[in-house]
This record gives structure tokens, sequence and C-alpha cells, in this order.
């Protein structure tokens, strides 16, 4: 966006400013909170005589903000209420079609947006129907009374108080703060309507018989069963209260509880979100599928960024029947707009739910989609190559492999992973062990530092299977790929620390009779003083001798210490560092 038009200089600078600042970091929404104030001020505040340029730079920069974050209510009233100084009542009729689209669970804009209406619309049907989209959205809200009052406020306006009794035969079903005021308005109003009004046909009718057989003979009829059917009618609505008012009392500690019913970026504090995964479990016991749909959204609205709740919410959708497309929402919600693709644990699982779907293609578009961000990341990886395998066959999820690993985006870590994968691959699923191990020895000597790959290479063998007569040549393979990790790898000691204790409980598992010996002197070299270890001797020698660390030993008090290199420390090099990664070490801030 171009910021050199419009407004003063001043302005525009500061304008310049914060809007790099929002593009360095697009997550910081302060910086983005002063870019939307210092765009609404351009030119003392804008209106329909402002310049173009201003104009169309605050509309930019409110549409990229509400991009970024459509839950704030507040900011789609203010832009809404921005463009009816600009350009009318249908832009900024478009702008709450757009906020209403993004949080459909706020009352305050829906009630902005039906007050709006009311305001700038003299068509009663096109309003009527406005504040019943609203109430399909927002009528079920324990707090829905700001709505519930602006569309009686409406319907007092015309003067039709057949439409007040029937919003408030709904309303007080509902189980809200403000149920007990709801229910006295309804039943005086009743009194003053005609019974068709206030109840159905079949149960208008079903009073009036039993009001007819009861009513006194003397009684003049026609006035004494409309009295009995009133009273019959009254009980009903007296049992609708206690109903309601019940459910109310059951929901109350719950609601209490949401300290924050809104969205923003702060985190929620743990006795919310407990409050949240209460409330959720309470309403699923009780069963009301409306109900519970109402509750996860307010939920998702609230906690956007948790990616439990949008779990949680998509498992309970895909429990039903007939709703994969509810479920696509959810999942397409949390992926593209709300959970951060930096937790991408939200967008694996979509892609499963759509190749369960038969959407494969879907599914691997959404793998590469996260890979684009973070080409490295080997969770998404080893999905997108499962993917392949199941749809494709072997060959494709292989072709994943190889692809990813000559990918220069990726380091050397998720390289040797990813062999490891693809060697596991081929003795799982495809049945060779043998390409398996070749696999792991071509690739040995490219991945000595790696945890994942040697760990991987070490219980590949040994969980090959065996008897007694194939035992000993198992032996020899795991023996072999263990004395790769002490002498040929670059571990720290305590991954080869680990590897070992897996060896020597092999070694008294499956081993021979010399296994004992074999334990033994291990034991000697991982678990003994420095003194005895042979292996971490040598290492440390620059020739590769335990002697020569030993004859360090003699002369350096017990302890081989730190060997001073000139011409390193020159190049700027740390002479401790080698010490402490040695040592399975890594010193502390500032220590030299």
């Amino acid at each position: 966006m171009d910021y050199s038009f419009g407004g003063t200089d001043e302005e525009n600078a500061e304008l310049k400013k914060l809007n790099d600042e929002v593009l360095k970091n697009p997550d910081e929404f302060e910086a983005w909170e002063k870019l939307v104030r210092t765009a609404e001020s351009l030119e003392g505040g804008l209106n329909r005589n402002s310049s173009p340029q201003s104009i169309a730079a605050t509309r930019d920069i409110y549409d990229r903000f509400l991009h970024k974050f459509p839950l704030f209510f507040g900011y789609w009233k203010k832009y809404a209420d921005l463009e009816f100084s600009i350009a009318g009542t249908e832009a900024a009729e478009m702008v709450y079609e757009r906020g209403v689209a993004s949080i459909t669970t706020s009352v305050d804009l829906w009630t902005n947006y039906c007050a709006f209406k009311v305001e700038t619309s003299h068509d009663a049907d096109i309003i009527r129907e406005l504040f019943e989209r609203g109430a399909l959205s927002v009528g079920l809200d324990f707090l829905a009374h700001p709505f519930w009052d602006k569309y009686l406020e409406f319907e007092e306006r015309l003067e039709a108080p057949d439409k007040i009794i029937a919003i408030l035969d709904r309303v007080i079903h509902i189980p809200m703060h403000q149920y007990a005021r709801y229910f006295e308005r309804f039943r005086q109003l009743a009194i003053t309507r005609p019974l068709q009004e206030i109840c159905d046909e079949d149960q208008l009718g079903r009073f009036t018989a039993e009001a007819m057989m009861e009513a006194p003979p003397e009684a003049s009829f026609d006035a004494e069963i409309e009295r009995q059917v009133r009273m019959r009618l009254d009980n009903l609505y007296l049992e609708v209260f206690h109903r309601t008012q019940t459910e109310t009392t059951k929901r109350w500690t719950y609601e209490q509880g949401i300290k924050r019913p809104y969205f923003h970026v702060t985190e929620l504090d743990e006795e919310q979100l407990v409050n949240w995964r209460k409330y959720l479990d309470f309403e699923e016991v009780e069963g009301d599928y409306h109900r519970i749909v109402f509750l996860y959204e307010r939920c998702v609205v609230t906690a956007a960024y948790y990616d439990e709740f949008w779990f949680r919410y998509a498992r309970w959708m895909l429990d039903h029947e007939d709703k994969e497309e509810e479920v696509r929402n959810i999942y397409q919600r949390a992926s593209c707009i709300y959970v951060p693709i930096a937790r991408p644990a939200v967008r694996l699982q979509y892609a499963l739910f759509e190749a369960m779907s038969g959407r494969v293609d879907v599914a691997l578009g959404i793998y590469e989609a996260i890979l684009l961000a973070y080409p490295s990341h080997l969770e998404t990886i080893v999905a997108m190559a499962n993917l392949q395998r199941r749809h494709v066959g072997v060959d494709a999820a292989i072709e994943v492999y190889k692809a990813q690993i000559e990918s220069a985006a990726n380091d050397v870590y998720t390289k040797s992973a990813l062999v490891a994968e693809w060697a596991g691959l081929l003795w799982k699923v495809k049945g060779s062990a043998v390409e398996a191990r070749q696999l792991f020895q071509k690739n040995q000597h490219w991945y000595l530092n790696s945890r994942a790959f040697w760990i991987k290479y070490f219980f590949f063998e040994l969980d090959q299977p065996t008897s007694a007569e194939l035992e000993p040549e198992r032996h020899q393979r795991i023996k072999q790929v263990y004395e790769d990790v002490k002498r040929k790898s670059t571990l720290p000691p305590l991954t080869i620390k680990d590897i070992s204790h897996y060896y020597m409980a092999y070694l008294l598992e499956r081993g021979t009779k010399d296994a004992e010996k074999e334990y033994l002197m291990l034991d000697k070299e991982i678990n003994g003083p420095f003194s005895v270890q042979s292996s971490m001797k040598a290492k440390l020698a620059e020739d590769g001798k335990a002697s020569t660390t030993h004859k360090r030993m003699v002369t350096e008090n017990g302890h081989p210490g730190v060997e001073i290199n000139e011409a390193a420390i020159r190049q700027g090099q740390n002479p401790y560092t080698k010490y402490y990664q040695q040592q399975g070490e890594q010193p502390a801030d500032g220590q030299v």
C-alpha cells in the first residue's frame, strides 16, 4: 500500500512507520491497533469529503487488520460506522455482513447491526428478517437480553403486540440471565391478547374441551370457558417458567466462570479453560444438539487460539451422522484463520479428514502449505509420505522421502530422521530388511551426530526376528551398530550412554555364555569413573588414542582438563566448547 498520499506529511510518515511495524511483526496486536487509530484520525477524522487517498488507505488498513483478527467485534462496528460516514448505508451494511459472517455468535455485533438497520431502513419485513437471522445466531446466548430487547423495541415501534407476544413466547423457554423479566412481561401481556395468539390450535382445543366439562351451568358460558382456558394456560406457562428457571440455575455457575466472553489475543488463565471444559461436558450430557453447537461456537471465539477446543469440537461433530460439511467447516476455520501454522497439529488432523473423505489432493495441499512455512517439519513430511503410501503405494512414499532429503530447505537433522523413516518403510511395509540395512549403512557417514538416525538404526537391528540358530548373526549386526555408535558417531556422551544401556539389556536377555564378560566390561566403560573410560579418553585425544589422554591426566592432576589450542583461539574459537560437548553438557551463559 502506498502511503505517500492523503493526510499531512507527519501523518504519512507515522502511517509508513506503523505499517512497516505490522509487516515486520504481523502477529503484534498492539502495532495493528496503533496503525488503525492513526488511519482513523487522518485529516482530522474521515468523512465523505476526505481525500480518496486517505479513504483508500484507511479501508486497506481495516481490511488487513480484520482479516488478521476477524473476531474483534468492536472493530467491525467501528469500520461500519466509518463506512457510513464515508459512503453511506449500503457500504456500512456490507461491513456488518462481513462482521456477522466472521463472528456469528456476537450478541453485541448483531444488536448493533439490527439497530443500524432499524434506523436506516423503512421496510419492516426486511428488518424483521435480519432480526430473525440474529435470533438464530445469538438467541440462545446466556447474555442475549440486549438483542432480544432491541427486537422487542422494534416491534413496539410498529405497535405489533401479536409479534411481541410471539417473541416473548420464544424467549421464556431460553435459559438466560434475565429470564424472569421476560416471563413477567409475557404473563402481563398474555392477559390482554386473544387466546389464539398465546397457544396453538391443538392446545386451545384441548383446554376448551376440558373447560366445557367443568364449567358450572349457571355461569355465563363463553366468559367462564375463556376464564378456565386462561387459567390452564397460565398454569402451563408457570411450568415453563419453573423449567427455564431450573435450566438457568444449572448453567449459572458455568456462566459466572466465563470472565472473558469475547476474543482477545491475550491468553486465558487455566481457571477459565477448566470452566469451558466443564461447561462443554455439561451441555454434552444434557444432549440438546443446538445448545451444544452454540456453546462450542462461543467457546472457539473466546479460546480461538487453543487447539484443544477445535479438536474437541470437530471430534464431537464427527460423532454425528451426515455432518461432514460441518466438520470440514470447523477444521477450515481452525486451520485457515485462527490456530497459528506454527502449531500444525490441527492442520495435520484436517488433512486426515479430507483424505478420509476422498479428497487426497486437498490433504496433500494442506501438507504442502505447512512445509512452505516450515520446510523441515518432520511430522508433516512423514504424514505426507504415509498418505502417498496408503493411496498410491510404497514407491510414491519413497519419492516423497527422496525429494525432501535432496531439498536444500531441510537441515541435516531432518534429513537424517527421514532416512531412518525411509528405512523403516522398506523394512516394515515393503518387507525388505536387506534394503533397509543397506540404506542405513550407505548413509551413516553423513549423519554421525544424529540421535534419531542412530537410535532407529540400532533398534532396527535389535528388532529383527531371531531364533537360536540366527542369534549369533543377529548379535554381530547389533554389536557392529553399537560399536559404530561408540567409535564413529559424534553423538553426545549421554546419548551414547542411553544406547549402551539398551545394548547391555540386550546382552542379558539374549546374549550367549560370554555375555556376562561383555556386559561387565561395558558397565565399567559406561558407568565407571573417568579414569577407566577408555572410549571417552580416546575421543578426547587429538590422535584418537586413550593413552594420549592418560598421559595428560598424569601431568594434570588426574583429569584431562582443557587442551589449549592458541591458533584456534586466535580464530575466535572458545577453548572450552569442545570440552563441554564431550562431557555431554553445555556451558552456562557467559561462561568461558
